[in-house]
């Protein structure tokens, strides 16, 4: 589908942008009315152009203001460098993102790999076309419901299953990555493995950030192969600097750049990664080879909509970070944003009860959509979120907050209950433009820092498994929404996302790690950029605020943290903590100009010519 008309097909949403353009210009898509009014129509052209009115952010690592051609940010410096060294071999944004996603499975093994999966949304920069390609992991098909579970009925502790074999579901982003390389890459597949290759081979710098994953890490001495890897002869974390090599997965990758990706999911490879985890003697696992061979890319509805006078394109279920955002964004059109200070408590207010509303319609209603019915067109419909915004007051919290209801399809798909958030935080974001303005937005991830800690063949598996619910059904016997099951994908909050105006010509990519806390970091950007009109480096910047299981959570060590009283005030439970985003985004000025921002609360570089 291209940006000027989407439809999601199995829900019936629609949504022709031009029309959808006009209404929110015309405030026809307000919600409701305010203390303050309803916001009016911006009109200037800074409301098309998000880093006009701003000067670029100057990236000193990038060493560059801006790029004219094409530019790539991601995590980590080694992934960027390899990112831009494809574009200007003339690869497109697809090449690039396999290449720094191979990439990111050596240097930043915490976050994501080929033992992962992930999110990419995709921007034809020619045709217009918006695609959703979904590698998020899957439960082997011996999953029962109760794998979280004792014998005895009670719930397992966390340690129990948080990690080791159990943990492991059916990973997919390798099956992804070579799904669009043939619709999309221009080089050839072999070639984009070879930079990861010689540097595993040859050996590359512990950094800081990845030490202090190591060393904060519990389980890692747990698993032999792991220990040795990331620990020295004291089990003490190799040293800022040190040299570390990785033969194996050199191995591994040559025989996936020769053979496809069929080299993971089908023999010796496929045979190692299920006799890992079922081996686990402390926590043995459920994978087998059949799961491996069975998985299959799922291409999803893109799910779009109208902000103010931009369109915000996400991803749909089984992600809830695409619906969460648009119904988020859609409850705060009618307040005047732009009016309001950034970071303030009026701010943070505004959004966290929004948030509250969106949060409690996620947990009941998303999960995976080919195991249960979820009402995106009644969770998306105007009429309804104009009565759902109506509830947020500028001068106290809501008391009590309940998910909508919504008409189910059959009465099975209605006796479906909340499932609480289980998504751990260690996760990695990409966001590449090429020279012809095919653009990427894609959310990666193990999982938990490392995974489920099992090192195979040089990569990590995730731990994934443990995103479903761990107790399946509520005290009255109603089962989850997120509850596990055979051949599932378990609900994440990986928001990969992508703007534009009015016209249809893109003006961001941007998206976040952050575990269930990913959707407030990208909301959060997306109005520091469209509401604010800070540039998108500024905006990354601005200090993070989340609402997590009734209370509002601050970042540890910002100017934010002033406003905790204010919050407090109006009826809010707070709560200082660190929220480390790994934001990385690229926004598209007036004259196709590329800004790059990088999250420094990571090691994340721009780069771009």
């Amino acid at each position: 589908m291209t940006v000027l008309q989407q439809k999601d097909r199995k829900t019936g949403i629609r949504s022709g942008f031009l029309m959808l353009a006009f209404t929110a210009l015309l405030g026809l898509g307000a919600c409701g009315s305010d203390p303050d009014g309803p916001d009016s129509a911006i009109t200037d052209d800074a409301g098309f152009t998000p880093v006009a009115r701003n000067k670029p952010v100057v990236i000193k690592k990038a060493g560059k203001k801006a790029s004219k051609h094409h530019m790539v940010s991601s995590a980590n410096p080694h992934a960027s460098n390899v990112g831009r060294d494809i574009l200007r071999k003339g690869g497109t944004a697809i090449d690039a993102a396999i290449a720094m996603q191979i990439m990111l499975t050596l240097v930043e093994p915490q976050s994501s790999g080929i033992g992962g999966g992930g999110f990419l949304l995709h921007f034809n920069g020619k045709t217009g076309e918006i695609s959703a390609y979904e590698g998020r992991e899957e439960a082997p098909g011996a999953t029962t419901e109760y794998m979280f579970m004792n014998t005895d009925g009670t719930s397992m502790v966390r340690d129990r299953y948080r990690v080791g074999g159990i943990s492991v579901a059916t990973p997919g982003i390798l099956r992804v990555l070579e799904t669009v390389h043939k619709k999309y890459g221009r080089l050839p597949w072999k070639d984009l493995f070879t930079p990861t290759i010689t540097l595993a081979q040859n050996g590359f710098k512990v950094s800081k950030r990845l030490y202090a994953s190591i060393k904060r890490d519990r389980y890692l001495i747990q698993y032999p192969t792991a220990r040795k890897y990331f620990l020295d002869e004291t089990n003490q974390p190799k040293a800022v600097g040190s040299l570390l090599k990785n033969p194996e997965l050199a191995n591994t990758l040559t025989a996936i750049a020769n053979h496809g990706a069929n080299a993971l999911y089908q023999g010796a490879i496929a045979s190692d990664i299920a006799k890992a985890t079922q081996a686990d003697k402390m926590r043995p696992g459920l994978l087998a080879v059949r799961d491996l061979a069975a998985y299959k890319t799922k291409k999803r509805p893109q799910l779009c909509g109208p902000y103010r006078v931009w369109l915000v394109c996400g991803f749909g279920p089984p992600t809830a970070g695409g619906v969460t955002t648009l119904m988020v964004l859609s409850m705060l059109e009618r307040f005047k944003l732009h009016k309001i200070k950034p970071g303030s408590a009026k701010a943070v207010h505004l959004i966290s009860e929004a948030f509250r509303l969106a949060n409690a319609d996620r947990l009941r209603y998303v999960g995976d959509p080919d195991f249960v019915s979820v009402p995106l067109s009644g969770m998306l419909n105007p009429k309804y979120l104009a009565e759902r915004s109506d509830r947020i007051r500028i001068d106290r919290a809501m008391k009590h907050v309940s998910p909508g209801k919504f008409s189910m399809p059959n009465k099975r798909a209605a006796n479906y209950v909340a499932s609480e958030d289980e998504e751990q935080p260690s996760t990695t974001h990409m966001a590449i433009v090429d020279k012809q303005g095919n653009t990427v937005s894609m959310t990666a991830s193990v999982g938990g820092a490392f995974g489920s800690r099992i090192m195979v063949r040089g990569f990590m598996l995730n731990n994934h498994a443990t995103d479903f619910s761990s107790r399946p059904r509520s005290r009255s016997g109603r089962p989850k929404v997120n509850r596990p099951g055979a051949g599932k994908r378990p609900r994440s909050a990986q928001s990969p996302t992508l703007v534009f105006d009015g016209s249809g010509k893109l003006l961001l990519a941007v998206g976040s790690p952050g575990g269930t806390r990913i959707i407030g970091y990208v909301v959060k950007t997306l109005i520091g950029v469209l509401d604010w009109k800070l540039n998108i480096q500024a905006a990354i910047e601005l200090p993070n605020h989340a609402i997590r299981r009734g209370k509002i959570e601050l970042e540890r060590d910002t100017a934010i943290t002033n406003i905790e009283a204010g919050l407090k005030a109006l009826g809010h439970k707070t709560r200082i903590k660190k929220l480390t985003s790994g934001l990385h985004a690229i926004a598209i000025g007036k004259d196709g100009t590329l800004y790059g921002g990088a999250d420094p609360r990571r090691e994340g570089l721009v780069l771009g010519d």
